[in-house]
């Protein structure tokens, strides 16, 4: 480990720092002169808006929303809303710079961007939701657009809260905009195999890296933290390649089972029941447990920080997948590394979602849809690409994936903003 890192400061680092740090990295391998560092380290612009909601028993609640836009060199920013608790302005910048390099490593022409309302869902009825959606997006009207920003689904977002964004931003201009946002029904103009893209992406390099290691699906046993929009599809996924899925844990528990999960009766379960506790196909887990089981991989999909300096010791994975954004810590990265633990980073492994939110938004504009079968061979090919680049330059310069992957997007920005040149 970095002797640098106290106990006391990984204690209060979060996702900014480690996003900070993972770029620091970055130029030191490129060469970069400070001004460029300062510059890609600092959002171009950022966004902090009340939030303000009349709710169904006629009282007022305001909470707090944000939008930031990251890098706009390689074209419109691109980037996720989440309704979450825990969102804060600091892990909205850090999202908004993960996105700029993953959509420069698999190549869409986006910068990144993030939003968030620090609101829980689960609590607000769907009316509440709608108005807290139009609000937000009145709000932040100014610096979003198709040619601007395009917002697309995240935690406790979904097709709907985009159709709201939609509605709203449409309304606003007079005609419908489709291209305003990703993510949408496929009636308003979503594309086919979108709402699976990030799912289908993790489990594509998850085999490809199981490849890498000899390791065969058939015999190979896998465990997904998080069962909702990335995890239960990345489940289904890898089950469906042949890989035992064993476990898989959700917000309030976890449930085991080492001969193989049945994952379309436990989604079925998960549909009635609103938790992955208490299915029958398996024996419930403690859910924090579940990231250090025996198995051979491991797709941590839900939030940010869950693999850390307290934890990364016990992972029992040869392979980490991180299906989720940030999911180990700067500290917790340095100790999987020591002990050969080959982790995919998230800018490459849950690229999916972006890739084909870029595909929707090149439909969008031309109003035209493609095929299914044309969007999930367009997003292999491209996560194709992306992991064969990550893997040469990771050998080439003996680093990490992460090493690596950040190199390579941090160059393509860098080359974008020097064809470009610097205003005025």
């Amino acid at each position: 480990m970095n002797p640098s890192i106290s106990a006391e400061a990984t204690l209060t680092r979060g996702p900014l720092d480690d996003a900070k740090a993972q770029l620091a990295q970055a130029v030191a391998q490129l060469d970069v002169s400070e001004g460029v560092h300062r510059m890609l380290a600092t959002s171009r612009r950022e966004m902090a808006v009340a939030v303000p909601l009349r709710r169904d028993d006629g009282s007022i609640a305001v909470y707090e929303g944000f939008r930031v836009q990251h890098n706009f060199s390689r074209g419109p920013a691109k980037g996720g809303l989440r309704f979450s608790t825990a969102v804060d302005l600091d892990e909205v910048r850090a999202l908004a710079m993960w996105m700029t390099w993953k959509c420069a490593l698999v190549d869409v022409p986006y910068g990144g961007a993030k939003g968030g309302v620090a609101i829980e869902p689960r609590e607000h009825s769907l009316g509440e939701l709608e108005r807290v959606t139009r609000r937000y997006t009145s709000e932040i009207l100014p610096i979003i657009g198709p040619d601007m920003d395009i917002p697309a689904p995240d935690i406790g977002t979904d097709e709907r809260t985009m159709a709201w964004i939609m509605d709203t931003y449409s309304a606003s201009k007079g005609h419908t905009v489709p291209g305003v946002v990703t993510g949408k029904p496929i009636a308003l103009g979503g594309s086919l195999g979108r709402a699976s893209a990030t799912s289908r992406g993790v489990a594509h390099v998850a085999l490809l890296a199981m490849a890498s290691r000899g390791l065969d699906p058939a015999r190979t046993s896998a465990a997904v933290q998080g069962f909702g929009k990335v995890g239960r599809d990345a489940a289904r996924f890898l089950q469906e390649a042949g890989v035992t899925v064993v476990a898989v844990s959700d917000v309030d528990g976890a449930v085991i089972n080492e001969r193989g999960l049945d994952v379309t009766g436990l989604a079925a379960h998960v549909e009635a029941a609103g938790s992955v506790r208490g299915f029958e196909g398996a024996d419930d887990l403690d859910r924090d447990a579940l990231l250090t089981l025996d198995v051979d991989v491991l797709v941590p999909a839900a939030l940010e920080g869950v693999i850390t300096e307290d934890n990364a010791a016990q992972v029992r994975a040869s392979i980490v997948v991180e299906g989720a954004n940030g999911p180990t810590t700067q500290a917790a990265d340095e100790i999987l590394t020591d002990r050969d633990v080959l982790v995919v980073p998230d800018i490459l492994a849950n690229a999916g979602g972006v890739i084909v939110s870029y595909f929707e938004w090149v439909q969008s504009n031309q109003a035209y849809q493609w095929r299914e079968s044309e969007v999930n061979d367009r997003l292999a090919e491209r996560m194709t690409n992306a992991w064969h680049a990550v893997v040469e330059h990771a050998g080439a310069h003996r680093i990490t994936y992460r090493e690596a992957a950040t190199a390579l997007a941090v160059r393509r920005v860098i080359e974008a903003h020097d064809l470009r040149g610097l205003y005025p």
